[in-house]
């Protein structure tokens, strides 16, 4: 029997049509992953799934057991700390756990392994009294499984709810479900999360999970636990026996099924529209039962409902940076009387590169992202911008729009047109391009779902010319074609582009090198992508071996860290401070600073002729008035890049030489 099913359901909202005679079933066990388009009703099916909301027409089969639920909008009306709320989703045991907590602040004696425990599947049954005193094993069992939710999601158990922001409190919401029952209903429950939490929130559904119903953009995150897919197209339900990474195919032998089909109908349905516009001769012959045939026909091509288009997406370019987009030198930044977020971090970033930042939340990868951008001082060291920079930044809380304003009106500021890559454009048919339908051109800002924000920002960043893209969470919340169709227009940009995500799969098909915050007060570079930094960094026990070995944890080093270090057991450890040059070395330490302290100069002499060359090559009538000098400036351009790449490693070998010699 179904654990959970709905038949014939309609639903329409706001007069748009998202379920049309809708069938739909789960069996216990499965893991489905929910997909369509952003407004194709995803979390509308989910809410009709958990009862917050009823079909216009339909019957929906629900189980009488507990389902814990995380929805899309987390409740105006919930109260209290954040203990309070997650362990109310437990009924009478949760109440009595959350006035213990708050009466004698049991958190504190956790022990460890209390502290490791996972959920377990909460039966409904009431607490007795005894149960209430928590003198019981298990009382003490259950409460450390919520404390260990709680702690796994970075939830201050002790935080006031309404204190929190949007993102904190879908990670209470994500509490409750989780501690409630073992069959769950998830509404994008990695957004907000880091990819260490995400990576928990992964092995947790797969150990403790029974039947799971969730919608994701997370494309590696449905991979691993996807064992059915269901898409919403048009108002159907389509069933994917499968798992995730073949649904595309599927998905694809569909929808070329339905043209065909469609292909023969419309080829009828032609065929029958000739024949009703016959003459005289036809119409005395005709069949009247033909007639009826044919206006069914009609009526049937008029409910068909085609497919939405994809977002049709171009960035706009500037004329090129300078070789050097950014370089940092042994930066450091603390907020003050904190602990600094990272120090010591040097880096160079060069035209074209795609870099990625990771961490966990709350290491600071915004922050130094702004560092970096120079938007932020740091602390100690610099942080040194190139030449002819434009630079167009997509932000983590989407801040730079209102959400008073119109759609238009935050695209066009007011204007009816806008420029796009030279041309201009009347903006209801650029923000067609990105799926805006007319009749959502004058919505405020604040009435759309959060797929739809982020592809408005994007229209927004598009429309300014730039040759620096700064992408803080862009994937939050697209659907997966509008997802692959910015990889490919990012993967073809010829600019820099500095992205900070937690989606997996997005950074492994786009970035080529990732700046990693570990948590250890240090940022560290890895070549690659997501994937890559997984093989390469140091895990925990590794930086814990390694501290051992080197001494680090105050004990006496023994004969393998000298081997490790590259010395012989008893040889003397190298003393930290500095050596004396001899003479020579003495020598090529001023002359190597003197080159240093030149090579800034030399690289802006050849940007700025490279601009001058550029500015020239951009008179169209060049080529006809002086094939010669066209042919010179095209020559010279090419060798000022392989001057500008000498120049940097050069200066990177002095610098490094200098370092050596102390």
């Amino acid at each position: 029997m179904a654990f959970l099913s709905m038949q014939g359901v309609t639903l329409n909202l706001g007069g748009k049509p998202l379920l049309d005679a809708a069938d739909f079933s789960v069996e216990t066990g499965e893991r489905l992953c929910l997909i369509g388009r952003n407004g194709a009703g995803k979390s509308s099916l989910l809410a009709l799934l958990g009862g917050q909301m009823q079909p216009d027409s339909g019957i929906i089969i629900r189980p009488g057991t507990q389902i814990g639920q995380m929805p899309q909008d987390v409740p105006e009306d919930w109260q209290g700390s954040v203990f309070s709320l997650v362990a109310a989703a437990l009924g009478d045991e949760g109440k009595a756990l959350a006035a213990a907590h708050a009466g004698t602040g049991l958190d504190a004696g956790m022990t460890d392994s209390a502290e490791e425990a996972n959920p377990a599947p909460f039966d409904g049954s009431a607490a007795t009294g005894q149960e209430a005193d928590l003198h019981l094993g298990s009382d003490w069992e259950r409460y450390g499984e919520v404390l260990a939710v709680i702690n796994h999601l970075e939830l201050d158990p002790d935080a006031e709810f309404a204190s929190l922001s949007g993102g904190t409190k879908r990670r209470v919401a994500l509490a409750r479900a989780l501690i409630c029952s073992e069959d769950l209903i998830l509404d994008e429950p990695t957004n907000h999360l880091d990819l260490a939490t995400i990576t928990w929130l992964e092995n947790f559904l797969l150990r403790k999970a029974r039947t799971l119903i969730f919608v994701s953009h997370d494309r590696a995150f449905s991979r691993r636990l996807a064992t059915r897919v269901v898409e919403i197209d048009r108002g159907k339900l389509h069933s994917y026996s499968c798992g995730f990474d073949r649904y595309p195919e599927r998905r694809e032998e569909r929808l070329a099924a339905e043209e065909r089909a469609f292909a023969l109908f419309d080829k009828k349905l032609a065929q029958e529209e000739a024949w009703i516009r016959q003459g005289i001769k036809a119409r005395r012959t005709r069949n009247m039962g033909r007639v009826r045939a044919l206006e069914a026909l009609r009526v049937e091509r008029a409910e068909r409902r085609d497919r939405q288009g994809n977002v049709s997406m171009a960035a706009q370019e500037a004329g090129r940076s300078g070789k050097l987009v950014i370089e940092a030198d042994n930066v450091t930044f603390a907020y003050p009387g904190k602990t600094p977020l990272f120090s010591e971090f040097s880096t160079i970033i060069q035209r074209g590169d795609r870099v990625g930042l990771i961490g966990d939340n709350g290491t600071g990868k915004t922050t130094l992202l702004r560092v970096l951008l120079g938007e932020l001082a740091p602390t100690n060291g610099t942080v040194c911008l190139g030449t002819h920079l434009q630079i167009s930044y997509f932000d983590q809380l989407r801040e730079s729009l209102d959400p008073e304003e119109s759609v238009m009106d935050s695209v066009a500021e007011g204007n009816d047109v806008v420029t796009v890559g030279g041309n201009t454009r009347h903006v209801a048919g650029y923000l067609q391009d990105f799926l805006f339908t007319p009749d959502r051109l004058r919505l405020p800002v604040k009435a759309l779902s959060g797929g739809e924000r982020n592809r408005l920002l994007l229209a927004k960043l598009f429309t300014r010319p730039s040759n620096l893209l700064v992408l803080d969470e862009p994937t939050n919340d697209l659907d997966v074609e509008t997802l692959e169709l910015l990889e490919e227009l990012l993967s073809e940009y010829s600019g820099t582009v500095l992205i900070v995500s937690h989606d997996r799969s997005f950074l492994d098909n786009l970035v080529t090198s990732v700046i990693a915050l570990e948590g250890d007060g240090k940022a560290h570079e890895y070549v690659g992508a997501y994937t890559d930094w997984l093989r390469q960094r140091a895990t925990p026990a590794q930086d814990k071996k390694s501290d051992e070995k080197n001494g680090r944890t105050g004990q006496q080093a023994g004969p393998q860290a000298y081997q490790q270090a590259g010395q012989q057991p008893g040889q003397q450890q190298p003393s930290d401070r500095p050596r004396r040059r001899n003479f020579k070395e003495q020598r090529e330490f001023d002359l190597l600073t003197k080159e240093l302290e030149a090579l800034p100069e030399r690289m802006d002499a050849l940007e700025q002729e490279q601009d001058r060359l550029e500015t020239a090559l951009a008179d169209p009538e060049l080529f006809t008035r002086d094939p010669a000098a066209f042919t010179r400036t095209t020559d010279r351009l090419a060798a000022l890049e392989e001057e500008q790449t000498e120049l940097l490693l050069r200066w990177e070998a002095v610098e490094r030489r200098l370092e050596e010699l102390g």
